[in-house]
């Protein structure tokens, strides 16, 4: 008769191969984690938090987030503002993205390809990663109305539920896999949730019929979507975003054929 293994027998690894998603066994550190909600609660055009801001923002209780700032100032992740009593990323942050950017290589293999469509069709391209229940652009260009070409700084997040790039890396995750972040998050949209559902399902029914999806994320603004998948296993999203036209289908058409182009032409560059 065979035994079924219990949790406490199973090792991390085992475990994360098996379902296709990294699981710890063991439990992890509260504190850690809980620094790095503090991290993450830095957001482009906020560059200085106090205690009180960041209590806020990441639902700790004032105590906690004091010692979390002072043991963060003390390892380098943080500087602390005397006169504004406050705290400010430090600069290991910014050598940790370069570390991330030199392994991802895009800049000089993808960006350039990315730039030429951007420019040619005066629209926005943007290619990005998961982070959690969002995404993060590696690479973001845009075309500016005046027609000069500007490059949006990469990093910036944008939510996974709303948009056509994280409807795209849903699509090609396993049901299992995309099951367990919706769960999450749901938790974000109370009653809201069975519209956002039902938006999400037929994004990943586009995307499995006609290899991207679309969505009105800003105003007066629609974007497709598709996923990449490199050679390592992970996943991305490429979108183009266009001012919304009056003949809407035959855009999304367009720019949906534009999108594919350019998936096949990154593979292409991926594959070497």
């Amino acid at each position: 008769m065979a035994t079924k293994l219990s949790a406490s027998s199973l090792s991390s690894r085992s475990v994360t191969r098996a379902s296709g998603t990294f699981t710890r066994v063991t439990a992890g550190s509260q504190s850690l984690e809980r620094g790095m909600q503090i991290l993450r609660a830095y957001r482009s055009g906020v560059d200085l938090l106090t205690n009180a801001d960041l209590a806020d923002r990441t639902a700790l209780p004032r105590p906690t987030v004091s010692r979390l700032t002072r043991s963060l100032v003390e390892q380098g992740f943080l500087d602390y503002d005397i006169p504004s009593k406050g705290y400010r990323l430090s600069p290991v942050v910014l050598s940790l993205a370069y570390v991330f950017r030199q392994a991802e290589n895009t800049e000089e293999t993808v960006y350039p390809i990315m730039r030429a469509l951007a420019e040619s069709e005066g629209v926005n391209v943007g290619l990005a990663l998961p982070n959690q229940l969002e995404m993060v652009y590696v690479e973001s260009l845009r075309e500016s109305r005046r027609g000069v070409f500007r490059r949006a700084a990469s990093g910036s997040r944008f939510p996974m539920e709303s948009t056509s790039g994280g409807r795209a890396y849903l699509a090609a995750l396993g049901c299992g896999q995309r099951d367990a972040i919706l769960k999450r998050i749901q938790e974000k949209h109370g009653n809201e949730w069975a519209d956002i559902r039902r938006e999400i399902e037929k994004s990943v029914a586009k995307v499995a019929r006609d290899g991207y999806c679309f969505a009105h994320w800003q105003p007066g603004m629609t974007a497709v979507g598709t996923p990449l998948v490199r050679q390592d296993g992970r996943i991305y999203s490429v979108s183009i975003s266009f001012h919304t036209p009056e003949s809407l289908a035959d855009a999304i058409h367009k720019y949906g054929q534009l999108l594919l182009g350019l998936k096949r032409d990154i593979e292409d560059i991926w594959k070497g």
